[in-house]
Protein backbone atom coordinates (compact mmCIF):
# COMPACT_ATOMS: atom_id res chain seq x y z
CA UNK A 1 0.00 0.00 0.00
CA UNK A 2 1.26 3.90 -0.95
CA UNK A 3 1.90 5.85 1.93
CA UNK A 4 -0.12 8.94 2.06
CA UNK A 5 2.61 11.01 1.06
CA UNK A 6 3.25 8.95 -2.36
CA UNK A 7 -0.23 8.89 -3.00
CA UNK A 8 -0.51 12.98 -3.02
CA UNK A 9 2.54 12.89 -4.85
CA UNK A 10 0.59 10.56 -7.53
CA UNK A 11 -2.19 12.87 -7.42
CA UNK A 12 -0.77 16.16 -7.64
CA UNK A 13 1.19 14.62 -10.67
CA UNK A 14 -2.25 13.46 -12.28
CA UNK A 15 -3.60 17.22 -11.92
CA UNK A 16 -0.92 17.72 -13.58
CA UNK A 17 -1.69 15.23 -16.38
CA UNK A 18 -5.02 16.75 -16.50
CA UNK A 19 -4.16 20.04 -17.18
CA UNK A 20 -1.33 19.09 -19.84
CA UNK A 21 -4.43 17.04 -21.78
CA UNK A 22 -6.88 20.01 -21.48
CA UNK A 23 -3.91 22.51 -22.40
CA UNK A 24 -3.64 20.09 -25.64
CA UNK A 25 -7.52 20.16 -26.52
CA UNK A 26 -7.40 24.32 -26.13
CA UNK A 27 -4.22 24.22 -28.62
CA UNK A 28 -5.97 22.60 -31.09
CA UNK A 29 -9.30 24.35 -32.40
CA UNK A 30 -10.96 20.95 -34.24
CA UNK A 31 -10.76 18.86 -30.80
CA UNK A 32 -13.96 17.44 -29.96
CA UNK A 33 -16.83 18.74 -27.67
CA UNK A 34 -16.79 15.41 -26.31
CA UNK A 35 -13.08 15.16 -25.42
CA UNK A 36 -12.88 18.79 -24.23
CA UNK A 37 -16.30 18.29 -21.60
CA UNK A 38 -15.24 14.80 -19.91
CA UNK A 39 -11.32 16.68 -19.67
CA UNK A 40 -13.30 19.56 -17.83
CA UNK A 41 -15.15 17.01 -15.54
CA UNK A 42 -11.77 15.39 -14.80
CA UNK A 43 -10.33 18.74 -14.06
CA UNK A 44 -13.11 19.57 -11.67
CA UNK A 45 -13.62 16.14 -9.78
CA UNK A 46 -9.63 16.45 -9.06
CA UNK A 47 -9.94 19.93 -7.72
CA UNK A 48 -13.12 18.65 -5.42
CA UNK A 49 -10.65 15.06 -4.80
CA UNK A 50 -7.50 17.14 -3.27
CA UNK A 51 -9.45 17.56 0.21
CA UNK A 52 -10.16 13.57 0.54
CA UNK A 53 -6.71 12.69 -1.07
CA UNK A 54 -4.96 15.34 1.76
CA UNK A 55 -7.51 13.67 4.49
CA UNK A 56 -5.77 10.13 4.06
CA UNK A 57 -9.07 8.83 4.96
CA UNK A 58 -8.36 5.22 3.17
CA UNK A 59 -11.73 4.31 2.00
CA UNK A 60 -12.77 8.06 0.66
CA UNK A 61 -9.15 8.16 -0.93
CA UNK A 62 -9.79 4.85 -2.91
CA UNK A 63 -14.08 5.89 -3.62
CA UNK A 64 -12.50 9.25 -4.97
CA UNK A 65 -9.68 7.46 -7.35
CA UNK A 66 -12.30 4.92 -8.48
CA UNK A 67 -14.28 7.60 -9.64
CA UNK A 68 -11.91 9.59 -11.26
CA UNK A 69 -10.26 6.21 -12.62
CA UNK A 70 -14.19 5.38 -14.22
CA UNK A 71 -14.07 9.14 -15.83
CA UNK A 72 -11.22 9.22 -17.59
CA UNK A 73 -12.65 5.57 -19.15
CA UNK A 74 -15.09 7.81 -20.22
CA UNK A 75 -12.46 9.83 -21.88
CA UNK A 76 -10.33 6.97 -23.35
CA UNK A 77 -14.20 5.10 -24.87
CA UNK A 78 -14.43 8.51 -26.24
CA UNK A 79 -11.04 8.70 -28.10
CA UNK A 80 -11.67 5.09 -29.13
CA UNK A 81 -14.81 6.39 -30.84
CA UNK A 82 -12.81 9.09 -32.86
CA UNK A 83 -10.34 7.79 -35.13
CA UNK A 84 -9.85 11.26 -36.58
CA UNK A 85 -8.36 12.57 -32.93
CA UNK A 86 -4.90 13.88 -33.55
CA UNK A 87 -2.32 12.33 -32.11
CA UNK A 88 -1.47 14.32 -29.31
CA UNK A 89 -4.73 14.79 -27.87
CA UNK A 90 -5.18 10.59 -27.78
CA UNK A 91 -1.37 10.22 -26.41
CA UNK A 92 -2.71 13.14 -23.74
CA UNK A 93 -5.92 11.23 -23.12
CA UNK A 94 -4.56 7.92 -22.67
CA UNK A 95 -1.85 9.09 -20.75
CA UNK A 96 -4.58 10.64 -17.87
CA UNK A 97 -6.43 7.33 -18.26
CA UNK A 98 -2.92 5.57 -17.18
CA UNK A 99 -1.96 7.62 -14.34
CA UNK A 100 -5.26 6.60 -13.12
CA UNK A 101 -5.82 3.52 -14.24
CA UNK A 102 -2.08 2.54 -12.37
CA UNK A 103 -2.68 4.42 -9.03
CA UNK A 104 -5.95 2.36 -8.65
CA UNK A 105 -4.60 -0.54 -8.82
CA UNK A 106 -1.64 0.70 -6.65
CA UNK A 107 -4.66 1.46 -4.15
CA UNK A 108 -6.68 -1.61 -4.14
Amino acid sequence: MLQANEIQQRFTQIQQTISDAEQVCRSEQDAPTQIRDVLQKLSRESQQAQSVIQSNDQQRVIATVDNLESISDEAKRAVRSLPQLSQPIQAAVLRVHDELSNLKHQLH
